[in-house]
């Protein structure tokens, strides 16, 4: 859910100061951008701001980029992502209200329990994907991509307008907290010295609200965008500042910014909207099926179910897959190619993968070349290198299940 390419150049295996990248990637300019509570925070700290998502952002801070994604999977690190959209749904259609938008089953969420689910659009294609959790609170907590603010608002807002003319209760309320991101091994030690809840109690995809550090109503979350144990903490922006601070007090942990974000998200197989779905792309052909609740593929009663469904039966002309590959780095839209030069697909993530010391990438290709081991072609610089398609997540990821 971060909505960006990040670019890297250097010798050796690759990595550098992050440059710009053409399409959606990060500029330097800061005129005219939306600032976070932190931001004064992050220029104090050593961060170098960039324009993301019509936010200004630290894309690294004085470490770099290899050291801090590194040091995450180590240890652990904190990130400012207060750029997303937090949205509460409140009234008693509420479920109904989601489940008119989204693909999960929300009804079946347990209190404080949370999904990763894709609102949709009737042609199947993916508008955004989002996390919501049913809160104990009675109202649902909807966490959704900066970048998509503009458009889920209004999808959003359209949908309730529409159920509260036909008599549902339903309203939104859109948040104005920060949302820190604390991510890594090390990250239950870190957070539990301040908080008096049993945090081995708090299972992955799960929340509650408690006090941090004596930060009163936070809302933590047990999840994140690394593949690594995190949570994601909606803090009030008052206080948002003092609660990083307090967290760094610990020398486990580093600030950490984009690009190790987008690095540490790629192997971890995890996609980026806006590179790797976009509306154009469905959640089949996406590999993201899972998320499509039982019961509402027998229900066929969200956006796009009937093409979704016909989908998953027949199989899609194209599919997401993970490449490996030496060489020089796969980046974005470079071609893919099949065995005999023909164009086969194309590459929507790719970098140097700190942790295993190769290229990684994630890309659409044809069905039939789809399959786990296949060696295709990418064309790098007008030269075809070949990448075998291989499993995500590309680095095994550390998800906290309760024992």
């Amino acid at each position: 859910m971060l909505r960006a390419a990040v670019r890297f150049v250097s010798p050796r295996l690759g990595f550098g100061e992050p440059t710009l990248c053409a399409k959606r990637g990060y500029a330097a300019g800061q005129d005219s951008l939306k600032q976070t509570p932190l931001y004064d925070f992050h220029r104090h700290h050593g961060g170098k701001m960039v324009a993301f998502a019509g936010w200004s952002l630290p894309v690294q801070y004085t470490h770099s980029h290899l050291e801090s994604h590194l040091h995450t999977r180590q240890h652990c690190s904190l990130f400012d992502v207060s750029h997303m959209l937090q949205t509460k749904v409140f009234g008693r259609d509420r479920v109904k209200f989601l489940e008119s938008l989204v693909v999960g089953d929300v009804a079946e969420l347990k209190p404080d329990q949370g999904t990763l689910s894709l609102f949709t659009n009737e042609k199947g294609g993916i508008i955004d994907d989002l996390i919501v959790t049913s809160t104990s609170e009675q109202h649902l907590y909807v966490v959704s991509n900066a970048g998509c603010m503009d458009k889920d608002l209004a999808l959003m807002q359209n949908k309730a307008k529409e159920m509260k003319a036909a008599g549902c209760d339903v309203h939104l309320e859109v948040s104005d907290n920060a949302l820190l991101a604390l991510q890594g091994p090390a990250m239950g030690r870190v957070l539990q010295a301040g908080v008096s809840d049993n945090l081995a109690k708090l299972p992955f995809m799960s929340s509650a609200v408690m006090g941090i550090f004596g930060v009163q109503g936070c809302r933590v979350t047990r999840c994140g965008y690394t593949g690594e144990d995190g949570v994601e903490i909606s803090v009030p922006a008052s206080r948002a500042v003092e609660l990083a601070e307090l967290l760094l007090r610990d020398p486990a942990v580093w600030l950490a910014g984009l690009a190790a974000r987008d690095s540490l998200r790629l192997e971890a197989g995890l996609c980026l909207y806006g590179n790797d779905i976009e509306e154009s792309t469905t959640p089949v052909e996406a590999s993201l099926t899972w998320t499509l609740g039982k019961r509402r593929r027998i229900a066929m009663d969200f956006p796009g179910a009937h093409i979704i469904l016909a989908q998953i039966k027949e199989k899609p002309k194209r599919k997401r897959v993970g490449l490996i590959s030496t060489g020089p780095p796969i980046r974005q839209h470079m071609p893919i190619l099949g065995p005999e030069g023909k164009l086969i697909g194309e590459v929507t993530s790719g970098c140097p993968s700190p942790c295993l010391q190769k290229n990684i990438a994630m890309g659409y290709v044809e069905n039939e070349h789809s399959k786990l081991n296949t060696t295709i072609m990418v064309e790098v610089r007008k030269k075809s290198c070949p990448a075998q398609v291989t499993k995500m997540p590309f680095v095994p990821t550390h998800y906290y299940t309760v024992k």
